[in-house]
């Protein structure tokens, strides 16, 4: 074991990094220049632009945004779903210099006033006339659509410098990104992105995955996170064939026709296909692949991909990175069963996402990999907290939350979740202000039990219950779609039977102490919409349990 001054520690050498001038537009321009005809971006139709295409069409959109005042240093404040046009303004105002601030397309109009008015935006882009009037209405001037910029850079003359020549005298240390954090206990942090912090994220992430990057993907995630972004300039460096879509919605049905070889996806992601693959197979069809899947984890054994699922997914697909939450093991073991490797990786918006990436040849169930190369993870002695050091992590953060310092006087940035390393990979345990503590004096982790509960198909979704309480219990909201179905198929019954047995299962995973005792089904659904889910899918826990809280008693008071 690793230990520095008592911290149990991991460490990846080497890795790549960018020059001191080296800005994260030089990932377009020398693709470009090294492979111009290779494919690069694509759109929903299945047309690809070239690498080469790429770079000119940022070149000309730099153009048009300097021509109308965009300097280095200026925030860009852009809200919108990922698409091409969203990914080539992205390239363009970092070649600026200027400063990306991206918006999630689900905020709320007081999340957007307070990005807009932290983060000092100065210029403004949206997607569509509807997101245009939404920045208008908290305060925003002279709001540009993707397709007035893009229209101006294709009426006008690009920026007179040669192809192999900076747009911008950009150090690598300037900041390329202010990316504001979901906020499941408060107000959004702006976390500052340098562009050395996401260039060597994203190389990095390539380097350790080996080839997988080198073949064809689809982008559904938003570009208004950080997991967004580092897997498409991932995908950039990689020299990846890259087609973006609006949202995870998007992405099955496109699989057949776009015919992915890997997917970078969250586990939210991951579930609705599995829901979806569900409506292929036979009845035990789905277990069965579960088993088998985890006995070739277990051995690191490649399956064979397997009917009717391999179609549906586009006949190609191997390999998907997923991060961002926790995923269940047999979600892992469905998938492996099928034909395609999760990869887990870990990582959050103040190490410009990845910390850790499981590779195709080293992969560990239950693990989310070892440090991408030039990072070192390490586990504090005092309670297990995940700690991270280097060129990727943050300098700090911006505006309201700058005196906050994630980042400790020996560099380490302390990340609120708990973890332990076993032979280099780190496996995350749970997080420091999620952890449960029943009247009992047990901890309980409670998204396993949550992860587990959500697939059944009649479920939505779910929170455990049980700080300082005599037991652990649940909320469970339903699929409206599907119970309507379900209660049409079973008239005489309770759809409370059917989720007791995705408890039961859940429960199989702990001990008696930890187990959910009791559940309750409760009207509506945690949306995005109504605020009891961030932007990037997180429940907000003190939302629910006030919007909930006499249900909450419900569960509580006939026990207690």
């Amino acid at each position: 074991m690793n230990t520095v001054s008592g911290i149990e520690i991991s460490v990846t050498e080497g890795g790549i990094a960018p020059a001191n001038f080296e800005s994260l537009y030089s990932i377009v321009s020398d693709g470009a220049r090294r492979d111009p005809h290779r494919l690069s971006l694509g759109y929903p139709d299945g047309t690809v632009l070239t690498r080469a295409e790429v770079d000119s069409r940022v070149r000309a959109l730099a153009s048009a945004l300097a021509e109308r005042g965009v300097r280095q240093g200026d925030r860009v404040a852009i809200l919108g779903r990922t698409s091409v046009e969203w990914a080539l303004l992205d390239c363009a105002v970092l070649a600026l210099g200027a400063i990306v601030v991206p918006i999630y397309p689900t905020s709320s109009p007081s999340q957007i006033e307070h990005i807009l008015t932290d983060s000092g935006s100065t210029f403004f882009a949206a997607e569509t006339e509807d997101d245009v009037a939404r920045l208008l209405a908290v305060g925003a001037r002279a709001v540009w659509t993707f397709t007035r910029i893009a229209d101006w850079a294709v009426r006008e003359p690009a920026i007179a410098t040669p192809a192999d020549e900076p747009l911008a005298e950009i150090r690598a240390d300037d900041l390329a990104m202010i990316v504001y954090t979901s906020g499941t206990t408060g107000l959004s942090k702006g976390c500052m992105i340098t562009h050395r912090n996401m260039y060597t994220s994203a190389a990095n992430t390539v380097r350790q995955t080996g080839s997988v990057f080198g073949g064809t993907t689809v982008l559904a995630l938003p570009l208004s996170h950080v997991f967004g972004q580092t897997m498409l300039f991932a995908c950039l460096f990689g020299g990846t064939e890259t087609y973006l879509l609006p949202g995870i919605p998007d992405l099955v049905p496109a699989l057949a026709r776009l015919r992915p070889t890997f997917l970078p996806l969250i586990p939210y992601g991951l579930e609705k296909i599995r829901k979806h693959c569900r409506t292929l197979l036979a009845e035990d069809a789905e277990r069965d692949a579960v088993t088998r899947g985890l006995e070739l984890l277990r051995r690191r054994d490649p399956a064979p991909p397997v009917e009717p699922v391999a179609a549906a997914l586009g006949g190609r697909l191997r390999y998907v990175i997923c991060g961002g939450a926790s995923l269940d093991d047999s979600t892992a073991g469905f998938y492996a069963g099928v034909g395609v490797v999760i990869l887990n990786c870990y990582g959050l918006t103040e190490a410009a996402t990845a910390v850790t990436v499981s590779a195709p040849e080293t992969n560990r169930l239950g693990t989310v990999g070892r440090p991408i190369p030039g990072t070192a993870v390490g586990i504090a002695p005092e309670d297990g907290e995940v700690l991270v050091r280097g060129p990727h992590v943050t300098p700090g953060y911006w505006g309201a939350a700058q005196e906050q310092r994630p980042v400790d006087a020996d560099g380490w940035l302390h990340t609120g979740d708990i973890g332990e390393l076993d032979d280099g990979y780190l496996r995350i345990t749970g997080r420091k202000k999620e952890i449960l503590v029943t009247s009992g004096g047990k901890n309980v982790a409670p998204t396993p039990l949550e992860d587990r509960v959500r697939l059944h198909p009649l479920v939505s979704n779910c929170i455990v219950l049980g700080d300082g309480r005599a037991y652990v219990t649940a909320l469970v909201t339903l699929d409206a779609e599907r119970a309507e179905q379900w209660r049409a198929e079973h008239p005489d019954a309770d759809p409370a039977t059917a989720v007791q047995a995705a408890v039961d299962e859940a429960n199989e995973l702990v001990s008696r102490a930890e187990s959910i005792r009791a559940f309750r089904i409760v009207a509506g659904d945690f949306t995005i919409a109504n605020g009891l889910l961030t932007s990037s899918l997180k429940l907000r826990r003190a939302a629910i349990a006030e919007a909930y809280a006499d249900d909450i008693r419900q569960l509580y008071v006939a026990r207690e």
